[in-house]
């Protein structure tokens, strides 16, 4: 995060998580085109002067929402990943794929923004980041579960190729308008095509 200032005290902290819930709510409702840094301080019920010691442009508040949201999606899937890392192939796999969907579906119209409207620049080391955390733990999970000798692929080939196609499967549904099955006939597709590349 690149804030001009660093919030030290309770109560600036509470005031940079306002303005990091206001720009989520401004991104939400009105588009990243819309968003200003006006229109937050507003929402966030601070002077844009408060906003601008914590913030100096609008490109550093959508990094901060992005960063938080992209954070948190990593962390509930490799949570799932570590909490069934002991299960079978079939189990852990199911599991991730519903903590990947349930993450994604808590906010969709985030989701959206972030996936469709916001400049590339603007996520990608998130996105990138995202994707690293839960392939290193994919792949530490594929190294450890089956002798070299009896894996069908290599672990991080198999890692990289299950979390794209996982991701980008994954948001297409949360994002489609009408998915052509139900979101359990689309847990158990995403979770069966993750375990064909194992």
């Amino acid at each position: 995060m690149a804030l001009r200032k660093v919030p030290r005290q309770q109560r600036s902290r509470a005031m940079v998580d306002r303005i990091v819930e206001a720009a989520r709510e401004v991104l939400v409702t009105d588009g990243y085109d819309r968003l200003t840094t006006n229109r937050v301080a507003d929402r966030a019920k601070v002077s844009p002067g408060s906003l601008y010691q914590y913030f100096p442009d609008k490109a550093t508040i959508v990094e901060e929402v992005t960063e938080r949201y992209v954070g948190r999606l990593a962390e509930d899937v490799v949570a799932a990943l570590v909490d069934h890392v002991h299960d079978d192939p079939g189990a852990m796999a199911r599991a991730t794929a519903e903590a990947l969907l349930t993450a994604l579906e808590r906010d969709p119209t985030l989701l959206r923004v972030v996936w469709e409207e916001l400049p590339v620049a603007r996520h990608l080391d998130d996105r990138l980041g995202l994707e690293r955390r839960v392939r290193d733990v994919l792949r530490a999970y594929l190294g450890g579960r089956l002798p070299a000798t009896q894996r069908r692929r290599d672990p991080a080939h198999a890692s990289w190729l299950i979390v794209l196609a996982v991701e980008s499967l994954a948001v297409r549904f949360v994002l489609d308008e009408d998915p052509p099955m139900t979101r359990e006939q689309f847990v158990e597709d995403l979770a069966a095509l993750g375990l064909a590349w194992l």
